[in-house]
């Protein structure tokens, strides 16, 4: 019998996750929303020129990629013993994005959005700051705003359109945007409330048996629908006459009309809200988003012509 020999196994290099499992992590198809509020809030500033282009480009990466993907990462983590049991082929649960990773990444996120934010002046780090925190606290025990509707809706309403719009318009002035900006920005995230209800319209039996009380699960289907489309239509009413007072009545008309269509698609909507949430998300939202687009371009005329 031949001696015993030591032997020492090397160990195994620290797996790393691949990119393609990273950005599918960010959620790319989610930062669609914050970046067209933070289009909106640069518009409506009246300060875009050619020259600006670089910090535009800065401040889109910082509401999209950056502060929006962390959140998507930042959720992902919090919530990866659900999907393990719901969605086990996300990147978490399925070992593409292995062991602490994931927090990793949203940490990684977090510092380098701050850094950016800072490097764009101090209202766009407030704002970012802001957004980050209701990221964490949306995801994060034990506030997991999540939770509940009110509150998780809230919380993205206001990150995907309030904060990004106030950071579009930040990033140019490098001051405290203007006040018509801010009630601008505010009024359309309390709307957004309403689209982030009808999100919830699809996974009313998931939120139920998993104890999540999402608006539909809390009032049903059609108490819920009805809701959203007097949160959606609410302030697009006070801006249409917020717009005639200031003296942009073309811009006004315009909002008008997009929401004259959207009362006609929710009468659609409210027939069937479970079935139809999806099809209003697709139409009814899109013409919500393009009355922001009128709207900051309305402001942005008065700002310019004030200036």
């Amino acid at each position: 019998m031949s001696g015993s020999v030591n032997s020492k196994v090397a160990p195994r290099p620290a797996q790393r996750p691949a990119p393609a499992a990273v950005l599918e992590l960010l959620k790319p198809i989610t930062w669609f929303a914050p970046m067209w509020a933070f289009g909106c809030g640069v518009v409506s500033s009246g300060a875009a020129d050619w020259a600006s282009l670089p910090v535009i480009a800065a401040g889109v990466v910082l509401a999209g990629p950056l502060v929006c993907g962390t959140s998507q990462a930042v959720n992902d983590w919090f919530d990866r013993h659900v999907d393990a049991i719901n969605e086990p082929d996300r990147p978490i649960p399925s070992g593409r994005i292995p062991g602490m990773w994931g927090l990793y990444i949203a940490i990684a996120g977090t510092l380098i959005s701050l850094a950016v934010a800072a490097a764009l002046g101090p209202w766009v780090f407030a704002a970012a700051v802001a957004g980050l925190s209701l990221a964490w606290a949306y995801s994060m025990p034990p506030l997991r705003l999540k939770q509940n509707g009110w509150w998780g809706n809230a919380a993205v309403a206001l990150s995907y359109e309030g904060l990004a719009w106030f950071t579009g318009a930040a990033v140019l002035t490098a001051v405290l945007p203007d006040w018509k900006i801010v009630m601008l920005a505010g009024l359309y995230s309390f709307g957004a409330h309403g689209i982030m209800t009808l999100n919830d319209f699809k996974a009313i039996e998931g939120d139920r048996e998993m104890g999540v009380r999402s608006l539909p699960v809390q009032l049903g289907a059609d108490r819920a629908a009805k809701l959203a489309c007097v949160v959606m239509a609410l302030p697009q009413v006070v801006v249409i006459g917020l717009l005639f007072a200031w003296g942009t009545p073309y811009h006004a008309a315009g909002v008008t009309a997009l929401l004259i269509v959207q009362f006609f698609l929710m009468r659609r909507l409210l027939r069937d809200p479970r079935k139809n949430a999806p099809w209003y998300n697709a139409t009814g939202t899109t013409l919500y988003v393009l009355g922001m687009l009128i709207s900051a371009f309305a402001v942005g005329a008065v700002l310019m012509e004030q200036a």
